[in-house]
């Protein structure tokens, strides 16, 4: 770190110190509605980090396949996807404060009973929460594509990641990554093609047709009808 003290000393200078993160912090106004959620949902729906595995079975009051989505915005396709599969459990992970509060809403209105959120940076709660072995399916959809050359190293898909990844997901489990920025489909391509234990699953090339289990977007929709692509890779953990 050199002459600065600390990460938020470096930041402050506009020196960027390598820290793997999954997010940047995105600090927003919680709307009354949004507050009123996280008020009512948080003690039945929420999950505070400690730095300890986490007993899933308690968790939930069962015992189920796991997915867990990390970074899932405001919170819409992640509650479809719950609300769609009662036989799974969901956990999601997001540090923007408003799409928790709105998630909560969502889910509390359709009553599910499936569905938990964190508000906390995805890769700690990976590495200290979650037992190895016992994802179904980990969910990165639309995360920051750091288009700039100089801050790809920004990217969470990068092999370090996908190791951890790997490590969570039961064998036969999956990581599904989408993106509607085609360079930064190609760097996730190159970085699990070159990981030892996983395998596409895609029948030609690197990318596979959307999955029905993965709800189109108001914003995959508008770009669509702008003629832009969406990319979905999905690679199975197969050792």
């Amino acid at each position: 770190m050199g002459q600065f003290k600390s990460q938020a000393e470096a930041e402050a200078a506009g020196v960027y110190i390598s820290k793997v993160k999954s997010y940047v912090k995105r600090e927003g106004r919680l709307t009354k509605g949004q507050a009123k959620s996280l008020e009512d949902f948080w003690p039945t729906m929420g999950i505070d980090y400690q730095n300890a595995p986490l007993n899933l079975e308690e968790t939930y009051g069962r015992s189920a396949p796991q997915v867990i989505e990390i970074g899932f915005g405001m919170g819409k396709s992640l509650v479809e996807m719950a609300s769609a599969a009662p036989e799974k459990n969901f956990l999601g992970i997001e540090v923007h404060r408003p799409g928790v509060g709105a998630c909560l809403g969502d889910a509390g209105e359709l009553g599910l009973e499936n569905l938990r959120v964190m508000e906390h940076d995805a890769v700690e709660v990976l590495k200290h929460m979650i037992p190895d072995g016992s994802v179904s399916r980990l969910q990165l959809f639309f995360p920051d594509p750091w288009h700039k050359k100089r801050h790809h190293k920004r990217r969470i898909v990068q092999a370090e990641f996908a190791e951890l990844v790997k490590s969570k997901l039961a064998i036969g489990g999956c990581f599904h990554m989408a993106t509607d920025w085609e360079p930064y489909a190609e760097h996730m391509a190159e970085v699990m093609n070159n990981i030892d234990g996983y395998t596409n699953q895609a029948e030609e090339g690197d990318y596979v047709p959307r999955p029905d289990y993965r709800p189109i977007t108001k914003f995959e929709t508008r770009g669509q009808k702008l003629g832009h692509g969406v990319w979905d890779l999905i690679y199975e953990r197969t050792k």
